[in-house]
Formats: structure tokens, sequence, C-alpha cells
């Protein structure tokens, strides 16, 4: 994934409702106007909400007979996670390397 493209996703997953929105769109597909039900916002701000994520390629949108669905795509999230990853086995490295420290103190007699 390009760093610019990674920087969509995060910036896309930056909002809270929008992240609601991905969690919904876990369980199917759905309507603007069923995304919008749980939210006190316009159906226009919904609306701005699904562009940005669209952009961002974490949804796509069809046509089915008078209504537009809304459809998670995952593949962005999974490369953002991968990206995220490499920040976990640093930390990890960090904690065993502290959990040496640790043990090798408490080993020490006299102190």
């Amino acid at each position: 994934m390009p760093s610019d493209q990674l920087s969509t996703v995060f910036g896309a997953l930056a909002d809270p409702t929008r992240r609601a929105i991905l969690a919904r769109l876990m369980e199917g597909d759905l309507t603007v106007g069923e995304l919008r039900s749980p939210f006190a916002v316009s159906q226009p701000a919904i609306s701005r909400h699904l562009k940005v994520l669209e952009g961002a390629g974490l949804i796509s949108r069809t046509k089915r007979a008078t209504a537009r669905l809304s459809h998670l795509e995952a593949a962005p999230l999974m490369e953002a996670t991968a990206w995220l990853a490499r920040y976990r086995e640093y930390w990890d490295e960090s904690f065993e390397r502290l959990d040496e420290l640790l043990a090798t103190l408490q080993r020490r007699p006299g102190q």
C-alpha cells in the first residue's frame, strides 16, 4: 500500500462515526438510511462520511433497484493492520528486554 493510500485510510479511520459505520457494515450491506439510523446526524452528513470511506477504498457502493448499498471492503484494513504489526513487534521486543532487566535485578543479592 503506498504511503499516501495508507494516510487516506488512517484519515478515514480517525473519525468515530466512520469507524462505527464500518463496524455496522461488517454485518452486511446497508443503505444510507439504514446506516444513518443509530446516529444523531443528517443523511447528507452520513453521505459525506460514506464518500470519505469510499475514497479510502474502505467501502464500495452499488445500486440495487432504487437503493444504494454500501459494502465493506476490508483489504485496506488488512494492509493497515500489517503496517501497524511492525510496531507491535517493536513493543513486544521492548517489553521482553524490560522483563529480562527486571529478572536480572531481582536475582541480585542484597538489593
